[in-house]
């Protein structure tokens, strides 16, 4: 298991002067940030896909296929999250499941099933035009399986959604294909100055605890071991800009890759 932190100006900072460790930086598929990290830093790949949005275009599988090559990325990442508006009925849920496989195939022929991992996304509360079925745990495991696809398990995400639809974020990840996981995302939850509950935050305590849940699962091989584990705090650009806290990340990542070590050694 590796561990990973989101590419972050201030974390790149603090990883130079040796006040954070991590294996290698997650960024965005921005090929001129890709071009500015690769040769200082380790990091990998991770892409936009939306499976149910239509874009993965010859052209878009092309430059990941470049991007993966160059920085060697380890698998192709999808996010489980189709239009409303490409379904005759939204709330077919084998509807919705073909629609996703429409463009997880395409990045199966390409890369191989073994080599391609889907994502859970939060329920979308704010984004209308999503599909809330994409969220159920059988129309995600359909989906992953009819693919041969791994999993891509996001701590946060799976807790808003279990939050909005009234149910134990831990059984609710039990109820996903995590016997796939190939991936870990987490992240603290909080509220942004709207309102809206939002990920991408500092760690707080339930945080934790539902976070050293997964890793006793790994360790006791409820779960299989995933090949990244992605701190997903920081990132790059003005949505990132106010949750991109040197202090936090100081006081947070030791915690984090101490956790994770400790995972790896368990299960040894």
């Amino acid at each position: 298991m590796r561990f990973a932190l989101n590419y972050s100006p201030e974390a790149v900072a603090l990883y130079e002067a040796g006040r954070i460790e991590l294996d290698l930086f997650k960024v965005p598929n921005w090929e001129s940030l890709v071009d500015e990290v690769l040769p200082r830093h380790p990091l990998y790949v991770h892409f936009k896909f939306q499976a149910g949005q239509g874009d993965a275009t010859p052209e878009a599988i092309a430059q990941a296929a470049q991007l993966c090559d160059k920085t060697r990325t380890p698998w192709i990442n999808t996010h489980l999250i189709p239009r409303l508006t490409d379904a005759r009925d939204p709330y077919d849920a084998d509807e919705i499941v073909d629609i996703m496989l429409r463009d997880i195939r395409p990045l199966v022929e390409r890369f191989g099933a073994a080599n391609v991992v889907a994502e859970n996304i939060p329920f979308p509360e704010r984004a209308r035009d999503k599909s809330p079925r994409c969220v159920e745990p059988d129309v995600i495991r359909r989906t992953v399986e009819a693919a041969d696809v791994g999993f891509l398990l996001d701590i946060g995400h799976a807790r808003r959604t279990a939050e909005h639809l009234a149910q134990d974020p831990r059984r609710y990840i039990e109820s996903l294909p995590v016997e796939r996981l190939r991936e870990l995302h987490v992240t603290g939850l909080g509220y942004d100055n709207s309102g809206h509950r939002v990920d991408h935050l500092p760690m707080r305590e339930d945080d934790w605890e539902l976070f050293q849940w997964v890793l006793d699962g790994v360790c006791a091989g409820r779960f299989p071991r995933p090949g990244i584990i992605a701190c997903e705090y920081g990132g790059v650009g003005e949505a990132f800009r106010w949750r991109s806290d040197s202090a936090v990340m100081v006081e947070q990542i030791p915690r984090m890759l101490a956790m994770v070590r400790d995972a790896i050694c368990e299960r040894a």
